[in-house]
């Protein structure tokens, strides 16, 4: 009989889940004594093991054998949980661990099923899950209940009412897509609470620049207004540590830009991932330029004033705002060609730069000019990026502000001509 390396291969796999779940379970139990972990990497990687042969064994006797051995395993992983809880009545037990080990016999038996990319990429998912319990914990006693509330609303509205919404186009030109702008909306959410959540979980006592970063994914505006507001009360020599900031959070916007365009249209990267990599580079670095020379000045922390984005009005008003750039950019293609675009992106560059941006992206893949695409998208984010500079020079006064004038006049005339090879 020739050996299957096919079946060897499986059988590995299934070893090697067991075996990576088992490390990190072994390794989060290892203060304990040896005979109070329920499971450790020997009996993972056995277990592991366990489903793999089982998993062959069930190809050529009969498939129903797998859910046997399943069902014997869970048996044996219940009765192990409830003998251990009378032994142990005024212990707290979980059943994270009896959860993994089932979860690891499943995982081997997709494997040995010869889906092993996608068996392996779980077992990273459920490692990650399983080690970050500090983290999520942690994370958990920061977040607000109404904070969870306005996400579960929002993710209630959403799985309701998007299968719900037609799939076409409306209204003149058949500018509005109720389905596709909903989409829309739950993209840009998901962004801000990324950034809002990190804020949370991070504090805003960390550092002017991990705050810059992680609050311009939620909102460069917001941090822009909090850290000019903070430095028109500091001396003129220390207002470059939160020019820095202004410059790192306005750099988030770029890679923001990129993942809206990325999921809508991700052929309009070509020409549009050069200036917002120029720019991003320049003005990352320019800020963090500024952050090295003025560190020792950082003594206080701004705070940073954002409101939670998961809104179902917040959500619905940027549904709306979305709805009417599309239409407007429509109209204005249809009766004054691309400089009607170009005016409506300078003028939505002033108040957002997300709704062009998506709106103009959507217009590219169904027959409007790239390149009047790509230039409107550019328009409204070097707009909106000396937008934020003149917030700052409002707030925080001209003398504390030059250094930023000319970086954000030097930055933004870089990505413009950058755009030029593509025209």
């Amino acid at each position: 009989m020739d050996l299957d390396f096919t079946v060897i291969w499986n059988l590995f796999a299934a070893l090697g889940i067991g075996l990576l779940i088992g490390i990190e379970r072994g390794w989060s139990g290892r203060l304990e004594d040896e005979g109070d972990r329920v499971a450790g990497i020997r009996t993972f990687s056995l277990v592991g093991l366990f489903g793999g042969v089982w998993t062959e064994v069930s190809r050529f006797v009969n498939e129903w054998m797998l859910a046997v051995s399943f069902l014997a395993l869970a048996a044996l992983v219940i009765t192990s949980y409830v003998v251990e809880a009378k032994v142990n009545e005024e212990k707290d037990l979980g059943i994270t661990t009896e959860v993994a080990l089932l979860l690891t016999f499943t995982l081997s038996s997709w494997a040995a099923f010869g889906y092993h990319i996608y068996a392996l990429g779980t077992t990273v998912v459920v490692i990650a899950l399983l080690s970050l319990k500090p983290t999520l914990h942690n994370w958990l006693h920061k977040v607000e209940v109404k904070e969870i509330y306005a996400g579960i609303k929002l993710l209630i509205i959403t799985v309701i009412l998007l299968p719900l919404l037609p799939n076409k186009g409306y209204g003149p030109w058949e500018a509005i897509n109720p389905h596709w702008i909903w989409w829309m909306v739950v993209l840009i959410s998901g962004l801000s609470f990324t950034g809002y959540i990190l804020i949370k979980y991070l504090g805003e006592d960390k550092g002017t620049m991990l705050t810059a970063i992680t609050g311009g994914l939620a909102s460069s505006t917001a941090v822009t207004l909090s850290l000019a507001q903070f430095a028109k009360q500091q001396k003129k020599f220390a207002s470059g540590i939160f020019i820095a900031g202004v410059l790192v959070a306005s750099s988030i916007m770029f890679v923001r830009v990129g993942i809206e365009v990325a999921v809508v249209n991700i052929s309009l990267l070509y020409p549009l991932w050069i200036p917002l990599s120029i720019m991003l580079i320049l003005t990352l670095g320019s800020g963090f330029w500024l952050w090295r020379k003025h560190l020792q000045l950082e003594d206080d922390q701004p705070p940073i004033e954002l409101k939670n984005p998961l809104q179902f009005f917040t959500a619905l008003q940027f549904g709306l705002l979305l709805g009417v750039i599309l239409l407007l950019a429509t109209a204005m293609e249809k009766w004054y060609g691309d400089q009607g675009i170009y005016l409506l992106s300078l003028f939505s560059g002033l108040m957002d730069v997300d709704a062009i941006t998506l709106s103009l992206s959507r217009m590219a893949k169904e027959g409007t000019d790239p390149t009047v695409a790509t230039l409107g998208i550019l328009i409204a984010v070097i707009t909106n990026t000396l937008v934020k500079a003149g917030l700052f020079i409002f707030w925080a006064g001209y003398n504390k502000s030059k250094q930023l004038i000319w970086f954000i006049i030097i930055i933004s005339a870089i990505g413009a001509i950058s755009l030029l090879p593509f025209l």
